[in-house]
């Protein structure tokens, strides 16, 4: 056996710039480089490896939880067949990576993390930035890591190296497996060297499979909905990841089966196929609430039915309705007791398909769905025509549908959190299977920008919008740098409402008065307390509020960090920002004013408890309309 004798963090990269991923016979290359920011406890490890070996990119960034994001963002664009790895010091650098690596597991989504670890050979310990325990010496703040991977190990030795990697790439390549994959890397083990075995490093392709189900249980799901009277589909992330979407329309159209769309499934099919209901769940439209309510058979595919697509267990009404779940990982498959097929989506709605020949839906469920489905498209043109809501400020449902209108439509938006995604998620018109990206399994503020751009990374030729709010443009707007100095130009639309607009609706809701989600100084809250006001009325003053918000410019702190700004006051100005922006050749951010308290109306219900005592009546009013949605929830057994 021949060896190279390399460090640890050389072995490294010479092993991840030579690991490929096939699909249906096309493969590339799986890692399209590396993210880090350096410390002590990485700069002379990775530090030197990345720049020993230039033909692996290193990428600059501002940001460990951002760049984690990034690499998500650029996987799921790539349907994970390709990541991006990230690197950090031991320390603050490191754990600022565990919000992105919740993000990433808990989206099913890979992404390779490389954390700098405490000193194996303890003898300087404690060392800067070290945890230190009286039960272990052997825990570092890395182990913080464990709850939000798949896979998670710590290299004390060089030799070690040569099983790790080969797991980690087992389980980032796992269709059912994969999320994050951290891999802790001491700071001095790092930087010692090991005679490698040559092997490591040659090239090494690793196949996705499509697996299929079991061939006694499509016989089931396929008996099972051809007994159904009124059949839907939930089309989930699954759909996108395992390219269905073909799959998915032929399946409709020669069945008859309506269909509604997750947060990750959105875009499954085209907005105007007649049997798309548009959203479903929590954030759902009426037409695909209506038809969920009545179904006796749901069709899951590629979901895991998380409390929003199920309306927190308050949807699927029906008594007697059952599932039939296809999916890759026998944990989602099983769900809801479901008959379960575990497999790829789309050979397995092929498969289905075969066992379905001659079935149709019956003609009323079809004249139903195609009826809501014009019902709901002219409810969406009405929220895009509704330019201006009573405080005179642009509405973020016509704001919505500039961009969907007059962007380019083979771009691609972004959003997370906030109230953007309910909104969109009921009111996009996806047009293509890429056209909605929502990182809505964490719902992680933050997201978008850095997003954004591993959007922008994994395919540079398409147009990336990113929708974001003040409050999620304020944690974490730093890789606008980023997408500046790498050339990848992004068209942010930032959306200002001096503060948490979501949860300001959500906290009204509750009988709460929005408390707490204003940008404004404490002293107007309890002033307006006092005198027995509610500070978050209908907006009155020049600024279309009823308060005086703090003094943020935050189209200003764009342009300070290099970005090209165009400021809107209306949604006309919006779409001429939109034309405007296409001939700009860096990243640009659209900034608008706009109206916090008009929205999308809501058609389901989501379980956000309210407290049991209080002495606000608007409290008590909101608890006693809880526990009455609260009896409606139910086990699907």
């Amino acid at each position: 056996m021949t060896t190279e004798r390399l460090t640890m963090a050389q072995a490294i990269v010479r092993f991840l710039k030579n690991q490929y991923s096939e699909r249906d016979g096309v493969e590339q290359q799986f890692f399209g480089g590396c993210f880090g920011i350096f410390g002590h406890g990485n700069v002379a490890g990775m530090g030197q490896a990345l720049q020993q070996y230039p033909d692996f990119r290193y990428y600059q960034t501002r940001n460990e939880q951002a760049m984690v994001h990034t690499a998500a963002a650029y996987a799921k664009h790539c349907n994970r067949m390709r990541t991006l790895v990230c690197t950090t010091s031991i320390g603050p650098g490191a754990t600022n990576m565990v919000t992105g690596a919740a993000t990433a597991t808990i989206n099913r989504l890979p992404v390779l993390l490389l954390p700098g670890d405490i000193f194996a050979r303890r003898n300087v310990a404690p060392v800067l930035q070290q945890l230190e325990s009286e039960h272990s010496q052997d825990i570092s703040v890395n182990d913080c890591f464990r709850a939000v991977s798949r896979y998670w190990d710590r290299i004390n030795r060089p030799d070690q190296l040569i099983t790790s990697l080969l797991e980690a790439m087992r389980v980032l390549t796992s269709p059912a497996d994969t999320g994050a994959v951290t891999v802790c890397i001491p700071q001095d083990v790092q930087t010692e060297a090991y005679d490698y075995p040559t092997e490591l490093f040659e090239k090494r392709v690793w196949r996705v499979p499509r697996n299929r189900a079991d061939s006694g249980a499509l016989q089931q799901a396929a008996a099972a909905i051809r007994a159904a009277r009124k059949p839907m589909i939930i089309a989930g992330g699954g759909v996108l990841y395992s390219e269905a979407t073909d799959a998915l329309k032929e399946f409709v159209e020669r069945f008859g089966i309506p269909v509604g769309e997750t947060m990750a499934g959105k875009g499954s099919l085209r907005y105007d196929e007649p049997l798309h209901l548009g959203a479903t769940g929590a954030t759902g439209t009426f037409a695909a609430e209506q038809v969920a309510d009545e179904a006796d058979l749901v069709i899951g595919i590629g979901t895991r039915y998380s409390d929003f697509t199920t309306a927190s267990k308050t949807a699927f009404k029906n008594a007697d309705v059952e599932f039939v779940n296809i999916n890759v990982a026998e944990f989602d498959a099983f769900k809801h007791n479901a008959i379960p097929l575990v497999g790829d989506a789309r050979v397995t709605l092929e498969e289905l398909s075969e066992l379905l020949d001659g079935y149709r839906n019956s003609d009323e469920s079809v004249a139903q769905a195609q009826r809501l489905h014009e019902e709901w498209d002219a409810e969406v043109q009405r929220n895009y025509d509704t330019h201006e809501a009573e405080s005179g400020l642009p509405y973020q449902g016509a704001l919505i549908g500039a961009v969907n209108e007059q962007g380019d439509p083979d771009a691609v938006m972004i959003c997370a959190a906030g109230s953007l995604p309910g909104d969109m998620h009921k009111l996009w018109r996806a047009r293509h299977s890429k056209q909605y990206h929502l990182e809505y399994g964490y719902s992680c503020m933050g997201y978008e920008i850095a997003g954004g751009l591993g959007i922008k990374m994994a395919e540079p030729e398409r147009e990336v919008y990113v929708m974001v709010g003040d409050g999620s443009y304020l944690m974490m707007n730093t890789d606008l740098i980023t997408s500046i100095q790498e050339g990848y130009k992004l068209t942010v639309v930032l959306m200002d409402n001096s503060g948490f607009r979501s949860i300001g609706a959500l906290s009204r809701g509750l009988g709460q008065d929005g408390f707490g989600t204003r940008y404004i100084y404490p002293d107007q809250v309890e002033a307006r307390h006092r005198n027995g006001q509610s500070y978050n009325g209908l907006p009155t003053d020049e600024s279309g509020y009823d308060v005086d918000v703090l003094p943020v410019d935050l189209a200003t702190n764009a342009e300070s960090l290099g970005c090209h700004v165009i400021r809107c006051q209306s949604v006309n100005d919006l779409v001429q920002a939109l034309q405007d922006a296409k001939s700009v050749d860096r990243t640009t951010v659209i900034y608008v004013l706009n109206d916090r308290y008009l929205g999308v109306p809501g058609y389901s219900w989501w379980d956000v408890p309210v407290a049991e005592v209080s002495e606000m009546d608007t409290v008590n009013a909101a608890r006693e309309e809880w526990e009455e949605m609260r009896a409606q929830e139910r086990y699907y057994i």
